[in-house]
């Protein structure tokens, strides 16, 4: 199984790269502690040295359903920026989200299903008697088109063929400009709050939450007695 994932600073500053670039390392560590297999697909640099705007994955292997679903959502950072020494915010947060892959078209003359059929339209008895028209169906996709060009039904076979194959790649074309906005819409939806994982200091270490609802059994038991009083 294939996953493909985007690790993204979104529209943050200096900081919000840097910690892309910390944790496109952990995340290529842990791929590799569990055995998965891991393309670096495209890496934008950010502004400063070490640095990384956007970064997209490709991880295959047994585990890739858990380790995404592990990974995906808001990464939050806790600590003082390297590039602003005075700079009073200390939370930081990227954004990981996976990209549905795209569909590769390629095709083959079995995937096309030719149909004879009669032409239509101005043409005199030829055309209600000769069914020289083709209509040429790329089976995996559903796309038709249909060549009545000429009285020849190779030559319109011809046509149909390269008709279909121009829509296909008009169909390619748009659906990399959908993931390409998709890519830009994702940038801009970084959510924050309710972190994936949470990281702290120059060393980018992870936070462990620890279970404990001693603060929440408190904060009840104080909410009771000022409404008692």
């Amino acid at each position: 199984m294939e996953k493909i994932i985007q690790i993204t600073a979104g529209r943050g500053p200096a900081e919000c790269t840097w910690v892309v670039a910390q944790v496109l390392k952990k995340v290529l560590d842990e791929a590799q502690e569990l055995q998965l297999e891991t393309i670096v697909l495209h890496r934008q640099p950010g502004s400063e040295n070490g640095t990384v705007e956007t970064a997209t994955l490709s991880v295959k292997g047994k585990e890739v359903m858990q380790f995404v679903n592990s990974w995906v959502g808001t990464i939050q950072w806790i600590g003082q920026s390297q590039f602003r020494k005075m700079h009073k915010r200390k939370n930081w947060f990227i954004g990981i989200f996976e990209i549905e892959k795209q569909k590769n078209w390629s095709i083959s003359e079995n995937e096309i299903q030719y149909q004879a059929m009669r032409s239509s339209g101005a043409g005199g008895q030829h055309v209600n008697k000769v069914s020289s028209a083709i209509r040429a169906t790329h089976l995996p996709t559903g796309i038709a088109v249909v060549a009545m060009d000429s009285r020849s039904q190779h030559q319109n076979k011809k046509l149909a063929t390269e008709r279909l194959l121009k829509k296909l790649e008009s169909e390619t074309l748009q659906q990399l400009k959908d993931h390409v906005g998709k890519q830009w819409e994702n940038q801009l939806n970084i959510q924050r709050g309710n972190p994936t994982r949470t990281f702290a200091g120059t060393d980018f270490k992870k936070n462990k939450i620890e279970k404990s609802y001693k603060g929440t059994r408190r904060k009840l038991k104080t909410d009771l007695r000022n409404e008692n009083n």
